[in-house]
Order: C-alpha cells, then structure tokens, then sequence
C-alpha cells in the first residue's frame, strides 16, 4: 500500500522541540533538502507500492533520504539506520519536524526497497541529483558538454573459487532447498562433506596434490549422486529448486579450463575479468560502465553490463543514458586505449587516448631563473663539463 503523506504539524508540542529549531540552516544537508524535488519522487516511485493491499509503506522522502546518506558515507543499511537516530541533520534531511529516538526501519526494508526500485528508479534518482547540482549552480550547464567514460570491475562479494568449495557448497543448497520442496534426500553426505574439504585444503596446502584431488573427485562424485537422486524423485524440477539444479549440474560439469564458468552458487551470472593490474590480476563481478563530467567529476551515469562485454562495443549504451538524463547536451567523449575501434556512430565525437613514450622535453633554465627542486646545476646542457670516466 502507498504511503501516507507527511503532514506538517501546524501547532507546536510543549514537550518536544521541531528539528527547524534545532538545526543550523546554512549546513550543507539543510540546503540541499530544500532544493531537492521530492514531490517529483512521490509521482515517479510510487509505482513502486502496491495499490491498496498490506499495510501502508515507509515515506518515500525517507526511503530515498537513506540511500542517499547510505552511499554518500559509504555505510552498510544497518549502519545508516543506527546512525539516523543519533544524527538530526539526516532526520531534518528526511523529512522529519521532530526529533526521533527510535530507528525508523528495519535495515532489511532498505533491501527490499531497492529490488522494487529497479533500473528506473535508481536511474530517477540520478537525474534528480543532477538536476538539483544545476539548481544550486554547483554544476555549470557547460560542464556537462564533455564526458569522460571508462569501464571497472563491480566486485561481489564471494570467496575465492576452488573446485572443492564449489562441490560442497552446490550439495548443501541443493539437500537444503529439496527438503524444503518435500523431497526425502537418503543420502546427503551433511558429514563427510565438510571433512573431505577440510583435508584437501590441508593437502592443498602442505603440496600434496595427488591426495588434494582425490578428495575433490570424491566431493564431485558426491555432488552428481545428490543431483540424480533429486532428478529420480522429481524429474522436472519447478521454481527455485529448477534454478538451483541448472546451476550445480553446470558447477559439476564444467571443466578447469571451459569458458563461462560458474564461480558462486548464490551468483551465478558473476564473471571473472581480467584486470592486468600487478595488485590484482582477476576480480569476481560484473563489469560497471561509468561516465563522469571531465571537469567537476560529477557522475552522470552508470550501468551494470553482464557477461563481461568489450570495453568499445558499452559505449553506445553509456552514452544513450547520459542524453537520457541530461538531454542533448554531450558534445565530446574521452575515453581510454580500450575503446578502440568502437564503431560509436552517435552525435558526440569520440577522443581516443594515445599511448605516449618517454619523457617529456625540458627546456634548460636561464641563468637568472630559479631552479626546479633537485637540480643544482644552473648552467645550459651545452656548457657543462662531461665527467671523467
């Protein structure tokens, strides 16, 4: 059900103070709250509620407030909520006359209100944000003709996959979701699971190979007894057990060296990318388009694009949103040596960055000039003596 609309409180409380009171108007997050439109989220979120079932839903103004302060500090929705009771200027942000003393949410509504949300809301919310920059002149209009896009690495958070880690993991959801499902599982190895990865981690660990994997051949050969003893009580496998079983038969058929492999069982769509960076070589997510104002900084888009795609072949998305959001009012696109041959036939011009080698000529100082720091010597090139070999 939608949310009731706040409704001011025209006549004052004895006992309790209005955060108008309490608050300095000049603080950062007093004048932004003022310029936002939230009016305008009422109208392009409240899709996001049912009509009339269930109890009414959490403020918009709050729910959009809390993800705001949640990305801007880099919290987790546990730690922005805690941090809302104590803080007045995040209660004024949200909407609130008065100061609360107990958590406005549960943390898990925050997750819950971010799967309704979707592409289009989340896509709202950054226009917003951008529109209100413009407001307050903290954006200038001729910033916004030159964009800078790049791609990165939107890293999840698994364990480092192995094998055997895999094997196990895929057994116990599969036994676990089929019990679930009313299926009587005879043998679901809850015992020796845990101590065949337990010793081929320690083999693995103390080199001895030979004995590493032939515990991950007995936790495979586990894994495939568990999915054909599912397959032999129900043969075509429905909803979430249909899901769960598509994605242990893939982990137990797959090979070390086959391509499109699954790396997590809970994530199965994530990839591995290849950094090329001597920090860390590979990361386990998707990969993430972003393109930025070149000056300012001022993020203007973002898109999450699976199957790990060619840097060049992202650019005509990155760039459709961008005009999406801020109208036709891109003229130039810098990317990186990674877009080459993009093929991006839009109205923006593309720049490319080149490789430079070497180092850049320096012009020698006159004698009356004062010295760059680490240089001694303030005669030209042509006039210093060799040193003797």
């Amino acid at each position: 059900m939608k949310p009731k609309p706040n409704v001011h409180q025209a006549q004052r409380e004895m006992f309790r103070v209005e955060l108008e009171q309490l608050v300095d108007g000049g603080h950062p997050l007093v004048k932004l709250g003022r310029q936002i439109d939230w009016a305008g989220f009422e109208e392009r979120l409240g899709a996001t509620y049912a009509a009339a079932n269930g109890a009414p839903g959490r403020s918009t103004r709050l729910m959009v407030a809390l993800h705001y302060l949640k990305y801007q500090h880099d919290l987790s929705d546990e730690a922005v909520v805690q941090h809302w009771v104590e803080n007045p200027y995040w209660q004024h942000f949200s909407g609130e006359q008065f100061f609360q003393h107990e958590l406005p949410i549960d943390p898990s509504s925050m997750t819950r209100w971010r799967q309704r949300l979707g592409e289009a809301g989340a896509e709202a919310m950054l226009k917003e944000t951008i529109e209100t920059g413009l407001r307050m002149k903290a954006i200038k209009p001729t910033e916004l003709q030159r964009v800078n896009v790049d791609t990165t690495v939107q890293t999840k958070a698994v364990r480092f996959p192995t094998d055997a880690r895999l094997y196990n993991r895929a057994r116990e959801r599969l036994v676990k979701t089929a019990r679930d499902c009313g299926l009587k599982i005879k043998q679901s190895y809850e015992r020796i699971g845990p101590q065949l990865l337990m010793r081929q981690s320690r083999y693995a660990h103390a080199r001895q190979m030979n004995r590493a994997r032939a515990c991950t051949r007995k936790l495979r050969t586990n894994l495939g007894r568990v999915i054909r003893e599912i397959l032999r009580q129900q043969p075509a496998p429905t909803g979430r057990l249909q899901r769960l079983m598509m994605t242990a038969q893939r982990i137990h058929a797959q090979q070390r060296t086959a391509p499109n492999k699954v790396y997590s069982v809970h994530e199965p769509e994530i990839c591995c990318i290849a950094k090329g960076k001597a920090g860390k070589k590979y990361e386990f997510g998707n990969k993430a388009s972003v393109a930025t104002t070149s000056r300012g900084g001022w993020l203007l888009g973002a898109l999450s694009r699976p199957d790990n795609p060619y840097d060049g072949h992202t650019l005509d998305a990155q760039l459709t949103q961008v005009r999406r959001l801020i109208g036709q009012k891109i003229q130039e696109a810098h990317v990186d040596m990674g877009y080459r041959g993009h093929g991006y036939t839009g109205p923006e011009t593309v720049h490319v960055d080149k490789r430079r080698r070497g180092s850049t000529p320096q012009t020698p100082l006159a004698l009356d000039e004062t010295p760059r720091r680490g240089r001694t010597d303030h005669r030209p090139p042509q006039d210093r003596t060799p040193p003797r070999t």
